[in-house]
């Protein structure tokens, strides 16, 4: 994990309000700023299913016991109903990606059309930059198309997976009073990132963004089919990126066919819409605070976050 010092000055870079115009480049460079404490509540998304993977949707807050640091927290807010959810789509168009944009393309109008007149969505593509194609636009009116450049993109360049996904979190977080989550399609390959792993997850999971990550990869590479020749240890989508998608509550998707994208997307919106939004009031004591989130019934299992940064918060003017 990133040391305290170096994680908040990062997270002062990612959740700083975004000055730039639609379709500008912002280079993934953390620089040192200062934060002042300003954190009171710690919002926890959680899914919880019973053993057979089904949704339990009529849970209450009396049922859940959240542990920060190892201890029984209070729940200070609790909903269940909120008007709808926030999609950040990030689609890596580097040059691995060459041959693959057309599924990612697919995967993301599945999830599209999934979507209706409560949500909204918005579109970032990287390599070693971010780019916002699309801010987040509310769906209202029956809009439910890709912007036309994403037909045009060339795949090219190194990829700054981890950074791009820190970044976006940063600018999801954003997003009040929805359902959020950052849905990456890419091939799982990070040559060119600043930050591991671990250090973009815990910013993702500080402002409570689920990441779900749709890996497009051919059947070949893919270890959950039958015929392919890499390994689960040797896949670029298990294992520390894997870890970077539960830590936040999110999840990776393994998509070699269309059924399988279609799978992934009507799971991703299934769990934004079944998400309990749960509060606590965050630590006194600074530094990174490990969360669990245990629901008092047996055999139901909970998903959320890993846990949250107590005082560091937004970046304040001085």
């Amino acid at each position: 994990m990133m040391r305290p010092a170096l994680l908040a000055a990062v997270v002062s870079l990612l959740l700083a309000p975004d000055s730039g115009a639609v379709g500008v480049a912002a280079q993934v460079v953390p620089p040192v700023a200062t934060f002042k404490s300003s954190v009171d509540l710690v919002r926890v998304a959680a899914i919880v299913r019973d053993s057979k993977g089904r949704f339990v949707q009529d849970l209450t807050a009396r049922d859940f016991d959240v542990l920060d640091d190892g201890r029984s927290r209070p729940i200070a807010d609790f909903q269940q109903e909120l008007p709808g959810v926030s999609v950040a789509f990030l689609f890596d168009v580097s040059g691995s990606m060459e041959g693959r944009m057309v599924h990612a393309r697919e995967a993301a109008d599945r999830v599209m059309g999934l979507l209706d007149a409560r949500d909204e969505a918005a579109v970032f593509t990287f390599d070693t930059r971010l780019n916002e194609l699309m801010p987040f636009t509310s769906l209202t009116g029956g809009w439910r198309a890709l912007p036309a450049s994403m037909a045009r993109i060339i795949p090219f360049g190194e990829t700054s997976l981890h950074d791009a996904i820190a970044q976006t979190a940063g600018r999801a977080g954003q997003r009040d009073g929805m359902r959020r989550a950052i849905i990456v399609l890419t091939d799982g390959v990070d040559n060119a990132s600043h930050l591991k792993p671990s250090d973009a997850s815990g910013i993702a999971s500080q402002v409570d963004v689920p990441v779900y990550i749709i890996g497009l990869v051919p059947s070949i590479d893919n270890p959950e089919e039958p015929t392919s020749t890499k390994s689960v240890e040797r896949s670029a989508l298990t294992g520390p990126l894997s870890n970077l998608a539960r830590w936040t509550g999110g999840h990776v998707f393994l998509a070699s066919t269309a059924i399988q994208r279609g799978v992934a997307a009507r799971q991703i919106v299934d769990e934004l819409r079944h998400q309990y939004l749960i509060a606590i009031e965050a630590s006194g004591a600074p530094g990174w605070h490990p969360l669990e989130v245990h629901v008092r019934q047996k055999d139901l299992v909970v998903r959320a976050r890993s846990g949250y940064h107590a005082g560091q918060s937004r970046p304040v003017s001085e």
